[in-house]
């Protein structure tokens, strides 16, 4: 039986008093949202506190609204369970909805949350293991090592983002708000993420995500979300695809948007250029225009022996839930299981 460290459980009613802890107590202490994936990682060892900060209390972290301006607000506390049963925002932002319907499964999207899935951490098969089974391998460059069981001499960690959020929130130009004893600081969510496994959030001490804008402008796209994995119905993706399409006035598609997740230690842009500007999504064209956004992923996406799967197997998928997930955008249906 695995069990838990000891720590001391810390609950704050509101935003400043979480702040003043997470202040007061430094890297002594962690922040804890649903818990669903920081648990089971202080079971293995992977993560020690001596405190943590749950968030559960603090209200004005949750919820969905809208602002003056238009912009979606989301609370980092709002559920996965009820982002992806709000049939508004599914008429919004349906990428992201369908993301987060895809999540593990029912029981753990009832009290996981949009900001713990946005900063969740990167997975390895060689890092989210038990402490007795990664200290005799000699533990790894992500934890307690300095060796990459990974890549042969490797000097960076490559466990993979394996957040569903991300790619969605990323084809929707999604901007991050975070708070701290500091003041207040909006990151783009295309740049929270580094190269790098083992420090793979661009977070400052102290930061706590309070919620997430989506612009006005990319409400009501169409868009889509696909997702590879071993189990369609609670497993980490072996491969997460974003598509967003805008339609202009003439039913032509004036803007399209790719992102990948699972694959490295960020999710990637595929930048399509111009690809499917001015096309009909009932055309020939557009169909044919998938099979090459298709082709183009598989020339950037170069998945590694971090996480269960065949990397050759994942790379030749790609192209697959490309075509589906845009397909399934310019149709307006979704989710996409693809085995």
């Amino acid at each position: 039986m695995l069990r838990l460290p000891q720590f001391s459980l810390l609950r704050p009613a509101t935003l400043d008093e979480a702040l003043a802890l997470s202040a007061e107590h430094g890297s002594r202490a962690q922040l804890i949202a649903g818990g669903t994936d920081l648990l089971p990682n202080m079971k293995h060892g992977l993560f020690e506190p001596e405190f943590l900060i749950s968030l559960q209390d603090i209200k004005e972290l949750r919820g969905i609204r809208r602002a003056e301006n238009g912009d979606l607000c989301l609370g980092a506390m709002t559920t996965l369970a009820s982002l992806a049963a709000n049939d508004e925002l599914n008429r919004l932002v349906p990428a992201l909805t369908q993301a987060a319907g895809l999540v593990a499964g029912p029981q753990i999207r009832s009290a996981a949350t949009l900001g713990g899935n946005i900063l969740l951490d990167t997975r390895c098969e060689w890092y989210n293991q038990t402490h007795f089974w990664r200290q005799a391998l000699g533990y790894c460059l992500k934890k307690d090592g300095s060796l990459c069981h990974v890549i042969e001499g490797g000097k960076k960690c490559v466990a993979a983002a394996s957040c569903d959020s991300a790619p969605a929130l990323m084809v929707l130009d999604a901007e991050l708000v975070f708070e701290s004893a500091r003041g207040k600081r909006q990151l783009a969510i295309r740049d929270l993420w580094r190269a790098d496994g083992a420090l793979h959030l661009a977070l400052e001490p102290g930061e706590i995500l309070v919620r997430v804008r989506v612009p006005a402008a990319a409400l009501g796209r169409l868009g889509a979300y696909g997702k590879l994995r071993d189990r369609n119905s609670i497993d980490f993706p072996l491969l997460g695809v974003a598509a967003r399409l805008d339609i202009d006035g003439k039913g032509l598609v004036s803007r399209a948007e790719l992102c990948v997740t699972a694959l490295a230690a960020r999710p990637l842009a595929i930048g399509l250029g111009g690809l499917f500007d001015g096309l009909a999504v009932a055309s020939e064209a557009f169909a044919r225009a998938t099979e090459r956004a298709g082709a183009l992923a598989y020339k950037r996406c170069h998945p590694l022996a971090n996480i269960p799967g065949d990397p050759e197997w994942r790379r030749e998928m790609v192209p697959l839930v490309v075509r589906r997930t845009l397909a399934a955008a310019a149709q307006g249906s979704g989710p996409v299981h693809p085995v």
